[in-house]
């Protein structure tokens, strides 16, 4: 079996998922994950999807096909992500510019491999400023503790909170 990514943009309308699901269905694809949002009036996301070999060319032409979405497929490489070294974690702050590269360089700088990352922009009415909310999922380097990893965050600024979801 052969895994792809799939990378996919275009002007969001009702049924683009629904269209894109349907060519992998009868192309013989398994949608194995996905992160699909809208955003700024666009629907933009990323896709695995596992099809045999024989199957690959027409999937891959099938997709192609599909007007309404700018699409790039990838071929996926074997990976190895070790469960045990990963914290789950939820950042909340008051949002400003280059808070994500912040954020980003310090667990780059802790010898963390950011496996998930999602952020938002949130309404904080009683607080008088927008806050920042990131749900990330990080690989720890070998000797490095989540508590150091947290303490590294938290320094950033006094507003910043990282609440540990789940203990790996």
């Amino acid at each position: 079996m052969k895994q792809l990514v799939l990378t996919l943009i275009g002007k969001d309308k009702a049924g683009l998922v629904e269209k894109l699901a349907t060519v992998v269905s009868t192309h013989n694809g398994n949608w194995m994950a996905s992160n699909l949002s809208h955003l700024a009036g666009y629907f933009a996301g990323i896709l695995q999807v596992e099809v045999a070999e024989q199957d690959l060319p027409a999937l891959t032409a099938a997709l192609e096909q599909i007007s309404e979405l700018d699409i790039k497929i990838q071929q996926g490489v074997a990976s190895t992500l070790r469960t045990e070294q990963q914290l789950q974690f939820v950042i909340t702050g008051n949002d400003r510019p280059g808070i994500v590269r912040e954020l980003s360089s310090v667990l780059k700088h802790k010898g963390s491999n950011i496996i998930h990352f999602e952020s938002s922009k949130q309404s904080a009415p009683n607080w008088g400023v927008p806050l920042f909310n990131a749900i990330a999922t990080v690989e720890l380097s070998a000797g490095i503790s989540r508590d150091e990893v947290v303490r590294a965050l938290e320094a950033i600024a006094t507003d910043i909170v990282v609440d540990i979801e789940t203990e790996a």
